[in-house]
């Protein structure tokens, strides 16, 4: 995937107030649709010192902040290497896909690591959080009409999918959507419109295709080979990273 991320990026994840473990971009950028105006949105893990873990005062588990840069809008969100370990170890395709995002501005050794677990820790029941995350963007969808949420909805059922089948995780809904023959005008739009209207033509294809894609992706969830729980070992590996890491 080609995407302009700003070269001012990877200062601003250093401006936050801790250590960071990562930062990536999520959001359009990395789901294939940004537009010109699209917001930046960018993840990342940042690291508490021990003091602020074990005593009264604690530091916090979640940064976040919002503004503006060079005409961008910002939306940043960070977590503690603690509370991102334990999303990881959940169903939670959030975190998943900010790890692993290609589109990387700050990285490290603990990086590399959490990235070589990553996928023993993924399991079946992720296709939980898709599914979740589909019916929210598809609601959206149905009470503004706008293109965004459509492509949000195909998205997740297409990236859920695509997971529950190989194991291996895909966010480009341009990749992903090669069996859809007007997803490449659907992202064209976009591109040119953040807030566009969704194309009256195409609104019966969807209308089809969204409760499709949830089936195929429920059966495909019902016969994966990936695991019901997240592989023991790479927990255990996990739990040591983090242990590591916050004494070091």
């Amino acid at each position: 995937m080609t995407i302009d991320v700003p070269n001012w990026a990877g200062q601003v994840a250093a401006d936050l107030p801790y250590p960071l473990i990562f930062a990536t971009v999520s959001g359009a950028h990395l789901y294939g649709f940004a537009s010109a105006d699209s917001d930046l949105d960018l993840r990342a893990a940042h690291l508490l010192p021990a003091a602020e873990v074990v005593g009264l005062r604690t530091g916090p588990e979640t940064l976040q902040s919002d503004g503006w840069r060079d005409g961008v809008e910002l939306d940043v969100v960070s977590h503690d290497l603690l509370k991102f370990a334990r999303l990881l170890t959940g169903r939670n395709g959030y975190v998943l896909e900010q790890l692993l995002s290609p589109l990387v501005v700050a990285t490290s050794a603990v990086h590399t690591e959490l990235k070589a677990l990553a996928p023993a820790l993924i399991t079946r029941h992720h296709a939980h959080h898709y599914l979740g995350f589909a019916a929210t963007q598809e609601r959206l969808f149905d009470r503004t009409g706008e293109l965004k949420p459509a492509l949000y909805t195909l998205r997740v059922l297409l990236t859920g999918l695509h997971l529950m089948r190989t194991g291996e995780l895909e966010t480009d809904l341009g990749l992903l959507g090669t069996g859809l023959a007007y997803v490449p005008e659907l992202i064209g739009r976009k591109r040119e419109a953040e807030h566009g209207p969704f194309p009256s033509a195409v609104r019966a294809d969807l209308a089809r295709d969204i409760p499709r894609l949830r089936a195929e992706l429920e059966a495909a969830r019902d016969a994966s080979a990936l695991p019901e729980q997240a592989d023991r070992d790479a927990v255990e590996a996990l739990h040591q990273l983090v242990v590591r890491t916050r004494l070091s």
